[in-house]
């Protein structure tokens, strides 16, 4: 089992950054991966970026790239998404979750998700 929180959304104007966490718990070793992913109101669930937590082997979606970036801290087993130049398309509840393929960007492939925190970018 593993448990994830999330921490680190809220309300930001656009261009502005927020940087959201997932802090992990339980059986969360270096080959599993940590991704987020996002939903925004009426939409479907999306990949935003993934690490495999072992390595420094990252994926992101073309949406966020050059604007997010996803890190970790073994030490604290916990994961970290840097949003900068935030968007009001941007605007949703944020998920991390666990899981065992490399830095997938498949819904499909996560086992372990965390219960989700909402980011709100105002224009």
């Amino acid at each position: 089992q593993v448990q994830l929180a999330e921490a680190g959304g809220g309300l930001v104007q656009a261009g502005g950054s927020l940087r959201l966490s997932c802090a992990a718990s339980g059986r969360f070793y270096s080959s599993n991966t940590m991704g987020w992913f996002r939903q925004a109101p009426g939409k479907e669930r999306e990949f935003v970026a993934a690490i495999v937590w072992g390595s420094d082997y990252t994926n992101y979606a073309d949406s966020v790239k050059g604007r997010f970036t996803i890190s970790r801290d073994n030490a604290k087993n916990t994961g970290y998404l840097q949003m900068n130049s935030l968007k009001p398309d941007d605007t949703a509840v944020y998920y991390c979750a666990a899981g065992w393929v490399a830095a997938s960007n498949k819904q499909s492939h996560y086992e372990y998700w965390g219960q989700g925190t909402q980011v709100t970018v105002s224009s």
